[in-house]
């Protein structure tokens, strides 16, 4: 896919105020949206959500005027999490849905989310469609025309009453104490509404946003603080999402950390007992731990580059509903059509209490391989031009014969900066650790 100025992995993202997150260009991407995703329908509406940040004012209504001049109405939900938008999009017919969040990242960063009428994320081509009308000016369709706003009064309890049906008829929550990180974020409300709904009782953390608190110090991407909760309180599971919460991460009853990763091990374990996994997408940061488990299953595992993106195409592609990554997007396609960090969540809790198990049990059988990461930062323009450098082609053989088939190398070259990022993963983290490092001094000699 080549470079775009305007859409990265995970649409338009970056700080606000500057290129491509100001007022000026945004109101235009709104309009270039609605003139693309809007052109087969003879009057479209826009589903547009977003997370707690104060930016989400200015962006909400920038958007929402660019959508207007391009004729199509607007229909706004408030504060809800990424995943609910793209329910909303599909359940309403609409021609696309919008979130204004930049996921984990801290307040003053900003960005904007697609759907498509599907309540997919948008493919290349369609982003590249809207890219081209990012640069011709701007027109405004007859004042007859142009696109009304209203409230979707209903948008929070409509995806609330979707994800306390993804639960099995009978399964409920009752005896369960559920600690919850909110992130200060978008699931502030209905995170804990939809767990107290099926019986849980809840105690939470990060549910007081202030337009600045996002992420900070708390959320699926500062863990530490889910954990304290947990024992502080004598929880039976900890839940923490991220800004949006399309991902989460949990802890056990100990307070001990279960990723991603782990999710995806608990739930393709359990699914594979009753024949309903054919098959797990993960990326070339999953765990090796979980790829030998669904070996041993008998379920096939896939690896694809690092972005929920990429194992949504190769669920669709393979007809697959289970995949996702350590940090904790989770996509379950019988459920959902993206990563849902609370369908995820009430996955996991399904099967504590139609087993009787406890977290830590469930995820324990999981064993983790110890990996080391190195970024390696290189004097040169095209550091991928690196990867097929004879010397570091010997290297990782080398490198992959010491590890004796029970470990992976990973090398990958940064899109935004001269870095090649080096993983290596092994049995013994001190061995992974010396042959990561001598990897890693192998890239800087061929490099110089």
């Amino acid at each position: 896919m080549e470079k775009r100025q305007y859409f990265g992995t995970d649409g338009v993202r970056g700080r606000v105020g500057l290129s491509p997150v100001t007022p000026a260009e945004v109101l235009h991407l709104g309009w270039a949206a609605g003139r693309v995703l809007g052109a087969s329908h003879a009057r479209g509406r826009f589903i547009i959500g977003k997370d707690t940040r104060i930016s989400g004012y200015l962006l909400e209504s920038a958007l929402e005027a660019g959508l207007s001049a391009a004729g199509v109405d607007i229909a706004l939900t408030g504060p809800l999490p990424t995943p609910g938008i793209a329910l909303l999009t599909r359940q309403v017919g609409a021609c696309g849905g919008i979130v204004i969040s930049a996921s984990h990242n801290p307040y003053h960063d900003n960005g904007i989310k697609f759907f498509s009428e599907s309540g997919r994320k948008l493919d290349d081509h369609t982003e590249a469609s809207i890219e081209a009308l990012m640069s011709e000016p701007m027109s405004t369709v007859a004042p007859e025309a142009l696109g009304k706003a209203e409230r979707l009064i209903d948008a929070l309890p409509r995806y609330a009453e979707h994800c306390r049906s993804t639960l099995p008829p009978g399964v409920r929550l009752d005896g369960l104490k559920i600690a919850v990180d909110c992130a200060n974020g978008a699931a502030y409300q209905v995170g804990p509404l939809v767990l107290r709904e099926l019986g849980a009782e809840v105690v939470c953390t990060g549910i007081e946003p202030d337009g600045f608190n996002i992420n900070r110090e708390r959320g699926s991407t500062y863990p530490l603080a889910i954990c304290d909760l947990v024992r502080e309180c004598g929880a039976d599971i900890g839940i923490a999402f991220d800004g949006d919460a399309d991902r989460v991460v949990l802890a056990d009853a100990q307070g001990s950390l279960v990723d991603g990763d782990g999710i995806l091990f608990v739930l393709s374990q359990y699914r594979s007992q009753s024949g309903e996994c054919d098959g797990v997408v993960g990326t070339l940061m999953t765990n090796l731990g979980v790829e030998l488990a669904c070996r041993e299953k008998g379920v096939e595992f896939v690896r694809v580059k690092v972005g929920d993106r990429f194992v949504l195409e190769e669920l669709l592609d393979r007809n697959w509903t289970l995949g996702g990554e350590p940090s904790g997007h989770i996509l379950s396609l019988d459920r959902s059509t993206t990563g849902d960090g609370l369908v995820a969540a009430l996955a996991v809790l399904e099967v504590m209490q139609i087993t009787g198990l406890p977290l830590a049990e469930l995820a324990g059988g999981l064993q983790i391989f110890p990996q080391e990461l190195v970024n390696v930062s290189v004097d040169h323009s095209t550091p991928s031009e690196l990867l097929t450098n004879s010397r570091i082609i010997d290297s990782v053989g080398s490198c992959e014969r010491q590890l004796g088939g029970r470990g992976r190398v990973v090398l990958r070259a940064s899109g935004t900066e001269p870095v090649i990022r080096v993983m290596v993963e092994g049995e013994d983290a001190d061995s992974v650790g010396k042959l990561a490092r001598a990897l890693a001094d192998e890239i800087v000699a061929a490099a110089g």
